[in-house]
């Protein structure tokens, strides 16, 4: 199944997306997609429900965050080779791992705002995972088995502020509007190898990454078990899995970042697309 959420912000409705690319309504049978529809016995119960029961979208309305209430936003840094040596540092003996607030979530097509005094915004399309059931202390071998399904996340980065400000990196990653999400979670059984997906990124037309999941450091497995040990993981939490190279960091002979106007594009196999047009800091938020 693809879930989503839809509709104006703040007053966004559930639904899916059927097979011939339509949205439908869930709001009949269920309140919201929430950490309690993304668990097993939640998606069994959507699983059921004949299509023709769930009336069709009209229009092309907006997409949100296409889960509600997510508790905690786990990002991992360096876990692409290539990504760590653009940046000119070594590949972790561990995951790093990085909080982004929750407050930074937002629709897959909202605009993306710089934050004020930011000269170094940067791109990264990424892997999310979406957890389905309670982890804490799981083994590699069980890990997949707490994963509801899978998202695209642009991990939106304010580099001056991640690495030139001291503390940890979490002051450049949760910022408002630093965490696009979706257009849908796409559930496990639809996805199949997560080690296997295209993942890719354009600015302004002109492609900037163009990688696999294939090419991670520690896979998905691995990470769901390895944060486990240091948090317990509830669904709907995200987990978001690190970047191929092509970020704005690394671009050569000099970093390039974004501006106001600038239209990112981005995707990963089966997952489908984004696209923002990054704004101006407003005291009134991206519009």
């Amino acid at each position: 199944m693809k879930l989503l959420r839809y509709g104006p912000k703040g007053a966004e409705k559930p639904g899916l997306l059927d097979s011939e690319g339509q949205i439908r309504d869930l709001s009949g049978v269920i309140a919201d997609i929430t950490g309690a529809t993304l668990t097993p016995a939640g998606l069994a119960e959507l699983a059921a429900i004949p299509l023709s029961m769930l009336p069709v979208v009209q229009g092309a309305p907006r997409y949100g965050c296409p889960i509600n209430g997510v508790s905690k936003f786990i990002a991992v840094g360096l876990n692409f080779a290539d990504h760590a040596a653009e940046s000119n540092l070594p590949i972790p003996e561990e995951p790093v791992l990085f909080t982004k607030a929750v407050s930074c979530l937002q629709g897959p097509n909202d605009p993306v705002m710089i934050p004020r005094g930011s000269e170094k915004t940067d791109w990264e399309v990424e892997l999310g995972v979406v957890i389905g059931s309670r982890a804490s202390y799981v083994s590699e071998a069980e890990a997949l088995d707490h994963v509801a399904g899978y998202v695209l996340i642009n991990d939106v980065s304010e580099r001056a502020f991640q690495i030139e400000r001291g503390g940890t990196w979490d002051k450049g990653k949760g910022c408002d509007t630093f965490g696009p999400v979706g257009p849908w979670v796409v559930t496990a059984d639809e996805v199949g190898d997560p080690q296997n997906l295209a993942m890719w990124l354009d600015i302004n037309g002109k492609r900037m990454q163009d990688g696999s999941s294939k090419t991670m450091i520690f896979g998905i497995a691995k990470l769901v078990s390895y944060i486990s040990e240091f948090m317990t993981l509830e669904p709907g939490d995200l987990i978001t899995t690190g970047t191929p190279p092509g970020v704005g960091l690394g671009q050569k002979p000099v970093p390039v970042y974004l501006k106001a106007g600038d239209e990112i594009r981005l995707g990963i196999e089966k997952l489908g697309e984004q696209r923002q047009i990054v704004v101006a800091w407003s005291k009134d938020g991206a519009q």
